[in-house]
């Protein structure tokens, strides 16, 4: 059997990976072929996310694909009769810390002190008066996924209400469109943990019904997000202030006024980052590898057309 790995491995994971493969199979890494979509195309077995036009041609071969992000809706219109699975909560926890953090740092002025520090500024006293607080704030979180449930379960260290939206799930707070547009008016702070599925659902008309002075946070895709009306929103102060983590183009057009906007931080789709990402991406391809094999379920399946 064939190995593809599309993940960017270093030197001491593609040796790791070599020497703990089955003795039956073969890897071929992207970095170390010229003709990489061939590769992926003969392989057995996948671990990565090859670019979406390599699926244009049948994949006969292909049994087992192991994704190494959590998020996959930009296969969604990808057909195979493969076992295929992600990497499930893997990400959760640091993107919520990665939200939670922006949100405390434009409420603390952290990324003004910081401007200051690089130059050699002290203004100290007036800043204090900018200043807001976490604590006991009125949060809503648009998903009920891995990252929501890891940014509700930070968010009650500092005592915050918090609600979830999820259309679907039964154990949300709110279901619909407008029972959030009803709650946006009292809410301090939205955070976005939607997939690319819900491409639009921040719509203009749900920006202008959010809380003067409120801030937003987008871990989920930016896609889910109307762009030019948060923008807008940013620039005439409706809104306090933005955590992106995401935007709708990725790396973000050098044009784009969330750049030079103060009141925006932009993480740059490094929410996920965590120490040994690569490895932790590599064990759980090993793990679900052998649970393959064995012929059991695996762990963190998916099914690509239904987006779960």
């Amino acid at each position: 059997m064939q190995l593809f790995v599309n993940s960017a491995l270093n030197d001491t994971l593609k040796a790791e990976l070599r020497q703990k493969l089955p003795s039956d199979i073969t890897s071929v890494f992207r970095s170390d072929t010229d003709d990489q979509q061939a590769a992926f195309q003969s392989a057995d077995l996948v671990l990565g996310n090859p670019p979406i036009a390599w699926f244009v041609d049948s994949l006969p071969n292909l049994k087992f694909w192991q994704l190494d992000s959590a998020g996959f809706d930009g296969y969604k219109t990808v057909r195979l009769q493969a076992s295929i699975a992600n990497m499930g909560d893997y990400f959760a926890r640091p993107c919520a810390e990665t939200m939670v953090a922006g949100i405390l740092a434009l409420y603390r002025c952290i990324p003004e002190l910081a401007l200051l520090q690089s130059r050699s500024e002290w203004v100290g006293a007036p800043i204090r008066a900018r200043m807001d607080s976490l604590w006991q704030k009125r949060v809503v979180i648009l998903g009920t996924g891995t990252i929501g449930q890891a940014v509700r379960q930070m968010l009650t260290g500092f005592s915050c209400d918090t609600k979830m939206l999820a259309r679907t799930d039964p154990q949300a707070d709110l279901h619909s469109v407008d029972e959030l547009k009803a709650i946006l008016p009292q809410t301090d702070i939205v955070v976005n943990c939607l997939p690319g599925t819900a491409t639009g659902f921040v719509s203009a008309d749900l920006i202008a019904a959010m809380k003067p002075g409120s801030l937003y946070a987008n871990v989920g895709r930016g896609t889910t997000t109307d762009e030019p009306a948060l923008i807008n929103a940013l620039q005439s102060g409706q809104l306090g202030g933005a955590v992106l983590d995401v935007t709708a183009k990725e790396p973000l057009p050098i044009d784009s006024p969330l750049w030079t906007l103060p009141n925006v931080l932009l993480t740059q789709h490094t929410g996920g980052g965590q120490p040994d990402e690569d490895a932790g991406k590599v064990d759980q391809f090993l793990k679900n590898l052998a649970r393959f094999r064995a012929g059991q379920p695996l762990e963190n399946a998916v099914e690509l057309g239904r987006g779960y």
